[in-house]
């Protein structure tokens, strides 16, 4: 059944899934540029991301929050991490009574140390606490745009609004499987980014691939243990959200976290990575979260951490290497 959907951001992923509602149901999206809207409208793509696809009639684009969100029932909040609290601020004004609010947000908020669900409910009214649904696992912004088949994870606390959105979003090429685990899925969809600047810098220095497999399975291990000390379901980082996500940030070529850290091994500085970059690497921000969450519960969380220094310029990468390598032995479930 058509329903109509507001998207909210008109980066890449906030495009493809325009692309993906508009097979079925009316959508608009919100662009935070009012040049880049009145384009998408004119020339019928988005020129800044995944300009090679058309947009469809069913999509239309607005730089005016309160005309996106007007009589929408489905709401995907797409912005980067950073831009949430400012922007569903204001959002939430004009969020309909009843409307789902699915957030695809990977990302943890600096200063607060909030996930996107703690932010997004300390934004929104009670009334709609209930109805967030968060989106997550291996999912290419292009890949989904260009109908390649992808599997992700919605999570909501009232499992009934997961499966709505389910039925709302699935299709032939994506497939959406439910769970009620927010936290985990939350915190893998996060932390996985800082594993794939660690991952990238591995690749960038050619440690090869035992390296590679050692570092992505120890980093599966900082987030597991992270996720549980916040309440998380072990068992969520087995799957799309933890280990699904993880496997393609750190491999995919189109993973901006990777190619951060590519850079880095190569021995380019931080600042010249960002000013290159088309989009935002949600990894350079969620690393400084990282470590300040895994010294607020306790956490021993030694790849994060050396993803810090040497974003901070104080370890070079090579020596960030060798210091994961000489530290303490110890059993593996530690």
């Amino acid at each position: 059944m058509a329903i109509p959907v507001a998207v909210l951001g008109a980066g890449s992923f906030g495009t493809c899934l325009a692309l993906h509602c508009a097979r079925e149901h009316d959508v608009r999206i919100w662009a935070r540029d009012p040049a880049l809207a009145a384009a998408m409208d004119r020339e019928r793509r988005n020129p800044a991301y995944l300009s090679h696809v058309a947009l469809p009639e069913r999509v239309r684009a607005t730089a005016d929050l309160a005309e996106a969100l007007e009589d929408r029932e489905l709401v995907i909040c797409a912005i980067p991490s950073h831009g949430v609290r400012e922007v569903m601020t204001r959002a939430a004004a004009h969020l309909p009574d009843g409307a789902i609010v699915v957030s695809t947000v990977k990302g943890i908020e600096l200063g607060t140390w909030m996930r996107m669900d703690q932010v997004l409910e300390d934004v929104l009214g009670a009334e709609h606490h209930p109805r967030l649904v968060f989106l997550s696992g291996p999912s290419f912004a292009r890949e989904i745009a260009d109908g390649m088949p992808t599997a992700v994870t919605l999570a909501c606390r009232a499992e009934t609004y997961a499966i709505s959105v389910q039925e709302s979003l699935s299709s032939p090429w994506l497939r959406c499987y439910s769970s009620t685990d927010v936290v985990g899925v939350e915190i893998g969809g996060a932390l996985k980014n800082v594993v794939a600047i660690a991952v990238g810098i591995c690749d960038g220095l050619g440690l090869g691939h035992n390296a590679r497999a050692g570092l992505m399975t120890r980093g599966l291990r900082e987030m597991t243990r992270l996720g549980v000390a916040m309440g998380a379901d072990p068992l969520t980082f087995l799957g799309l959200a933890g280990m699904g996500d993880l496997v393609l940030t750190c491999t995919g070529d189109q993973s901006r976290n990777r190619s951060v850290g590519l850079a880095l091994g190569r021995g380019e500085r931080i600042e010249a990575i960002v000013r290159s970059m088309n989009g935002v690497a949600e990894g350079i921000r969620t690393t400084i979260a990282a470590c300040a969450l895994s010294e607020l519960h306790g956490i021993e969380m030694p790849i994060a951490a050396g993803v810090k220094r040497i974003l901070d310029g104080e370890l070079d990468p090579k020596d960030a290497a060798l210091h994961l390598l000489s530290r303490q032995l110890r059993a593996e479930n530690e």
